[in-house]
C-alpha cells in the first residue's frame, strides 16, 4: 500500500520531491514532483490524516500470503499526464458506474491521483476516503487536498490489515497498482468487506506480473479474492498485460470467518505457479 510525509512543524514547510523507481514505473519529470500540476505542493509535518474506525479483526487471525509481497517504493504510479493520455482512469471508473453522491476509498491513495478525479466524479453530495498507511505519503495527500480546496475527502490512516474505515459507509473501493504490496491481504480484504456496503465494489488494477516484480497473476487475485468470499464481476483486459478487475464484496453474514479462510488456505494456499505466475 502507499503514505508519505515532509516538512517542519511552524512556520516553515519542506519541498517534497517524489523519487520512485520499480520496473518503469518512476516519476518521470520534475513537474511530476508537484502534486498540483503547476503548483509547487508544500508539505508541514504532522498531518498523516485520521484514523476513522475502531479495530477490526487483528492481522494474527489470517494467513500470510503464500507469494513475495513488493516493497511500497513511490507515491503514485507514473506521471499523471501520462496516465490520462492512456485513459487509465477512465479504464477504472468504467467499472465503478455511476458515482454521483457515493461513497469511495482509494486504498492505498498515495499522493492523490484517484482521489482528484474521483472528488469530481462523486460530487458535493458524495465523499471520497483517501487512505494510505505511509505517513509520507498521507502529508502529501493531506497537502493536496488542503491546496485545491477539496471539502467531500477525508485523509485516512489505515494499517496494512485495516483500512480503519467506518463500518457500512462505502459504496465502492479501489486498489490501483498496489495489491503486491499487501503484506497481510485476507485481513485487509476481511476489514474493508465491513466498511462496504451490501452489494458493494472492489475495483483493482494491477499488471500481470509475478507480486515481486510490482504486479499481480490474475489467477494468484481471483484465489485470494474468492477466499474471502468476494465475487468476480468483470475483467478488462483493453491494455497489454494489465487487468482491471470488479468484484462484489461479501455480506457480512455470508464472510467467512478468520477462523475458516486460514483453514481453507492451509489445505489449499494461493500460489502464482512455479514461474512465478
Amino acid at each position: 500500500m502507499i503514505s508519505g510525509r515532509g516538512g517542519r512543524i511552524g512556520a516553515t514547510c519542506t519541498l517534497i520531491a517524489i523519487v520512485s523507481v520499480a520496473m518503469g514505473a518512476a516519476c518521470r519529470s520534475p513537474a511530476d514532483a508537484r502534486g498540483v500540476r503547476g503548483d509547487t505542493l508544500l508539505v508541514a509535518q504532522g498531518d498523516t490524516g485520521k484514523v476513522l474506525a475502531p479495530p477490526g479483526a487483528p492481522a494474527s487471525a489470517f494467513p500470510l500470503p503464500s507469494r513475495p509481497v513488493a516493497d511500497i517504493v513511490a507515491p503514485r504510479w507514473s506521471n499523471e499526464d501520462d496516465r490520462d493520455d492512456i485513459g487509465e482512469a477512465e479504464r477504472v471508473f468504467r467499472l465503478l458506474g455511476a458515482l454521483d453522491g457515493k461513497h469511495v476509498a482509494d486504498i492505498g491513495a498515495g499522493d492523490g491521483y484517484y482521489v482528484a478525479r474521483l472528488t469530481q466524479r462523486v460530487g458535493t453530495t458524495g465523499r471520497v476516503y483517501g487512505e494510505d498507511i505511509t505517513p509520507r505519503y498521507l502529508e502529501l495527500l493531506a497537502a493536496r487536498a488542503r491546496q485545491s480546496g477539496w471539502t467531500n475527502v477525508e485523509v485516512a490512516r489505515g494499517e496494512p490489515h485495516d483500512p480503519r474505515l467506518p463500518t457500512g459507509v462505502l459504496d465502492a473501493a479501489i486498489m490501483i497498482h498496489m495489491y503486491h504490496e499487501i503484506t497481510q491481504p485476507f485481513g485487509l480484504l476481511w476489514n474493508l468487506a465491513t466498511a462496504l456496503k451490501p452489494g458493494g465494489r472492489l475495483v483493482i488494477l494491477d499488471l500481470e506480473r509475478p507480486t515481486w516484480g510490482h504486479g499481480t497473476p490474475l489467477r494468484l487475485l481471483r484465489c485470494e479474492l474468492a477466499a474471502v468470499g468476494y465475487r468476480e464481476s468483470r475483467v478488462d483486459r483493453d491494455v497489454p498485460g494489465e487487468y482491471v478487475a470488479l468484484f462484489i464484496a461479501p455480506a457480512l453474514d455470508k464472510r467467512p470467518s478468520p477462523e475458516a479462510i486460514t483453514k481453507a488456505l492451509a489445505e489449499k494456499p494461493c500460489t502464482a505457479g512455479g514461474d512465478g505466475r
